[in-house]
């Protein structure tokens, strides 16, 4: 370790993102990204953006994009941040709103970044345990703390709570913020964003990587009381006023505006997982009922490490954790195209004989 590295760069554990390859013979199924692209509006408005205009720094409040988010989830723009994809937000929130005397609060097996950010803004914290189905209690979360955080549908579960009970939590726990990321809310769980017209303290942030097949262009947001979001663009002007760049910002705005395009996309998706998570079952996995873009497996008879290497040396990878313990012994596995999940059964198949 360098000696010039700061007391803080020492104890970080930093986060580790899902391998990218450029492998074009690869099945990619460990990333959870949407493998039919972006809506053809958003290339579109990319060529017609690429220009001389390119010279100026984007608008730093990125002003049209809140317009455009805001229509669509019938709020005023100044219920809108807007951030270099949704873990830069995330960073922001964890600064901005979940820093206390109280630890935040968020379970023990989640997006393993909450941890990170923790340890990085010196932000005291406590995990909580999944109950025995992997599913979030929330009776476990009415307890001091300095804020609460969790996805919905739950990462790398794919477990989703209902409204009624993110709402009791609301109800039950007025004094802290409560985030709900809802990065992959689009396939298959219903959006708590209506909430924030009754609840001051609620924040829901997204993404535009996974649904709306933008992870190369690194777009996110969050929507809640405009008290929030003041505290977030404080965070964010004493950061990096233009996080996001002009044809970021065009992009978005024209995937945000092709409502059909999604909800095909993410269709295709749902009912792939659904297909998928039955073929799995005949195999002999054990698949939890997920509402995301993808499924968290295991099989009673094999070793995941193993199974990894095993899908590995026949061109297919997905993403085995190793930690936290209590899922070392599961896979999760992204849903892909008809033709890559097919590929990935016959894989599993030809292991499993």
């Amino acid at each position: 370790m360098s000696r010039f590295w700061s007391d803080v760069v020492h104890r970080l554990t930093p986060y580790v993102p899902g391998e990218q390859t450029e492998r074009p013979d690869v099945v990619k199924l460990n990333t959870n990204e949407n493998p039919y692209g972006p809506s053809p509006r958003v290339l579109e408005a990319l060529r017609e953006n690429i220009g001389d205009a390119l010279r100026l720094y984007p608008d730093p409040v990125s002003a049209n994009l809140r317009k455009a988010i805001a229509r669509r989830f019938d709020v005023t723009p100044a219920h809108v941040f807007v951030g270099n994809g949704s873990d830069e937000v995330l960073a922001h929130t964890f600064r901005a709103l979940l820093t206390h005397r109280a630890p935040v609060l968020f379970p023990d097996v989640t997006y393993s970044f909450y941890p990170v950010y923790c340890r990085l803004f010196g932000t005291s914290y406590k995990q909580i345990a999944l109950n025995a189905r992997f599913e979030i209690d929330i009776d476990d979360y009415l307890q001091d703390n300095g804020g609460i955080i969790f996805p919905n549908p739950n990462a790398p579960t794919g477990l989703a709570l209902d409204t009624t009970q993110i709402e009791r939590l609301l109800n039950a726990n007025t004094e802290s913020v409560v985030v709900v990321d809802e990065a992959y809310v689009d396939f298959g769980c219903k959006s708590v964003v209506p909430l924030v017209h009754h609840h001051p303290h609620l924040l829901v942030t997204h993404t535009l990587s996974k649904s709306y097949a933008l992870a190369g262009l690194r777009v996110g947001y969050a929507i809640g009381h405009p008290d929030l979001i003041d505290g977030l663009e404080r965070v964010k002007d004493s950061f990096n006023s233009y996080p996001v760049d002009r044809l970021a910002q065009t992009a978005a705005v024209a995937a945000i505006e092709d409502v059909e395009y999604l909800a095909e996309s993410c269709r295709r998706i749902v009912d792939s997982r659904e297909r998928m998570a039955r073929d799995l079952h005949g195999l002999g996995f054990e698949v939890l009922p997920s509402k995301a873009n993808f499924l968290l497996v295991r099989h009673p008879g094999h070793g995941a490490g193993n199974l990894s290497a095993s899908l590995r040396e026949r061109g297919v990878i997905v993403r085995h954790f190793g930690k936290p313990e209590r899922i070392a012994a599961y896979l999760r596995i992204s849903v892909g195209t008809e033709a890559q999940c097919a590929l990935l059964l016959d894989a599993l198949r030809e292991i499993l004989e």
